[in-house]
């Protein structure tokens, strides 16, 4: 019997689940209010902008699923900023002598999608103005909000940072809050009201006093994870000339449910190429949990990282093979492959015969300058939120970037951009390989599911490199397991990082699986009879799922994650 922290709860009205209880109050509050999905959504979104500015932030990207009822089929939302026109290899190895875009400041920053990919969102699907959906975030921003630990622990591990260089970000986060005192960000409320009363948005954003703002802190230097100081690259142009994109999703059937996904300028197809590895073998007869099946989800994770590395990236700059990644005849050759012993080695396919490239290996000890970080310290900076309407609109959304460690902040306008284009790899010929105007291939990874051509399922996660497993774990548990969501949310999750990091410094572990310690030792035991490098991670440490669905009778259900004491679902 599984152990559930909380019930998945049901209503036919609207569910909202995030990552944090505010943002979620947030959105089922516009639904209350006679908004849609996409109007809640939106006011979610911005919440947790301010809410969780240590997992998110204004500055950064956004994917997203939409389903919108009135049109009758899926589409997904890209607010992947791209790299600057002036962000070349050469720009990165020769003229700075770097080897890899550093994992923080200011030369780390793409076009800051977010902002136009919630606009986009409201614009397209939503029924309310920006005003209306912005209000909570301005509240909060202006009036306070509680702080979760975590807030004060990610300054705390860059304090020196602020008080010595990065004095921007110190006058909006120091002295760092204590756990549950209100903390403020006016200069924050101040931008969102500004656009609030504007007549364009969008156009104040990319064109008007937001753009100038950043074009103006970009020409600034400050101390990256380098150890030297640099200089931005984005520049008006750059701004101005972008703008959110839409798109048909990826799909896969999968146990009487179709699974959509986004597109190669993620990582989002790994998780359909686990699906149709994982097809071929029979998971509920192995046990939830047990040795073989964690071994088993393990290997085939390893073989569609190892694709992803070899063959993932912006489709408007690279051929990827996607027809042949997601086949069954591919995947019943790789699946070939899963061996009774843990793999120590990347290995990657040849889809339509062609020959995969590798990015060279980084040099073990690449730099990370003292008391300025890494890309993503922690498993997890990132947000994700759900929402299912009584209408039948459902979305699911993943926003990350502009982390309060990842750059300082912008005085004018309390924040701080993202560093997606870490994700480059500063040598030519890759698929992921720095080029002006490319988007970098984001970890970001929201996940929907249909059932007989309607919408079921809304979920997903935080967590880098890690996303496209915890929620596929989840998922894997509802259906072969027959737990409901909570109940998948809040088994024992794990994960492999046996392959290289998508974050600076590029790091990667073989045979690595972290397993949470509630598998149990024969669990921990098994694995390390099969060569596995296994990491006891705490009993609740590994994930942050969230979930709504919609049953064919027009119920609604929803859960959210236990760890971390601050993700909620609510609904009625």
């Amino acid at each position: 019997m599984s152990f559930t922290t909380r019930p998945e709860l049901r209503g036919t009205f609207g569910m909202v689940a995030s990552t944090h209880w505010l943002a979620s109050a947030a959105g089922m509050a516009v639904l209350e209010l006679g908004g849609n999905a996409f109007d809640a959504a939106v006011a979610a979104g911005l919440t947790l902008q301010v809410v969780e500015p240590h997992l998110n932030g204004p500055g950064g990207d956004l994917p997203a699923i939409l389903w919108p009822a009135s049109r009758g089929e899926p589409v997904v939302l890209c607010a992947q900023g791209p790299a600057p026109r002036a962000a070349t290899i050469a720009c990165y190895r020769d003229e700075l002598g770097l080897a890899l875009v550093p994992g923080t400041g200011p030369l780390a920053a793409v076009v800051p999608g977010a902002f136009g990919g919630w606009a986009a969102m409201l614009r397209e699907h939503g029924t309310m103005p920006f005003a209306e959906v912005a209000k909570y975030a301005i509240h909060y921003a202006e009036h306070g909000y509680p702080a979760v630990p975590a807030i004060a622990g990610a300054i705390r591990n860059v304090e020196s940072l602020f008080r010595h260089d990065w004095t921007t970000s110190a006058e909006v986060y120091l002295p760092a809050p204590a756990p549950g005192g209100l903390h403020r960000n006016p200069r924050l409320a101040e931008t969102y009201r500004r656009l609030a009363e504007s007549d364009d948005p969008v156009e104040e954003w990319y064109r008007g006093f937001v753009a100038e703002a950043i074009v103006r802190f970009q020409e600034r230097e400050w101390l990256d994870s380098s150890g030297e100081r640099h200089a931005g690259l984005l520049e008006a142009e750059d701004l101005g000339g972008w703008s959110p994109s839409w798109e048909a999703p990826l799909a896969v059937d999968y146990h009487g449910l179709t699974v959509l996904k986004a597109g190669p300028w993620s990582q989002a197809p790994v998780f359909l190429q686990q699906l149709r590895l994982l097809e071929g073998f029979d998971l509920a007869a192995m046990g939830h949990t047990s040795a073989e099946y964690v071994h088993t989800v393990t290997e085939c994770a390893k073989l569609a990282f190892a694709d992803r590395e070899a063959w993932y990236g912006d489709p408007d700059f690279v051929d990827v093979p996607l027809e042949a990644l997601l086949s069954r005849e591919y995947a019943d050759a790789r699946r070939a492959l899963v061996g009774d012993a843990s793999s120590p080695v990347l290995r990657p396919g040849s889809p339509d015969g062609r020959e995969p490239r590798l990015p060279s290996p980084v040099a073990p000890g690449a730099p990370v300058a003292p008391g300025i970080g890494v890309g993503e310290p922690t498993r997890g900076d990132t947000v994700h939120l759900d929402v299912v309407d009584r209408w039948g609109n459902m979305v699911a959304a993943t926003p990350s970037g502009g982390w309060l460690h990842g750059a300082p902040v912008i005085p004018e306008l309390g924040f701080c951009l993202g560093t997606r284009a870490q994700m480059f790899w500063l040598e030519d010929g890759l698929p992921s390989s720095l080029e002006p105007g490319k988007r970098p291939r984001t970890t970001l990874s929201p996940t929907m599911a249909l059932r007989d051509g309607e919408p079921y399922l809304a979920l997903g996660t935080p967590g880098g490199d890690q996303q496209d497993q915890w929620t596929l774990h989840v998922l894997l548990a509802h259906l072969h397991f027959g737990m409901d969501l909570q109940a998948a949310i809040d088994a024992p999750n794990h994960h492999t990082e046996a392959f290289p990091s998508s974050f600076y410094p590029r790091a990667s572990r073989p045979r690595h699986v972290a397993v949470e310690e509630r598998a149990g030792p024969e669990t921990v035991a098994g694995l390390r009879a099969r060569g596995h490098d296994v990491e006891v991670s705490p009993p609740w440490s590994l994930g942050r799922v969230s979930a709504v669905g919609r049953e064919p009778d027009g119920q609604l259900k929803a859960a959210a994650n236990p760890r971390g004491m601050q993700g909620y679902a609510t609904g009625r």
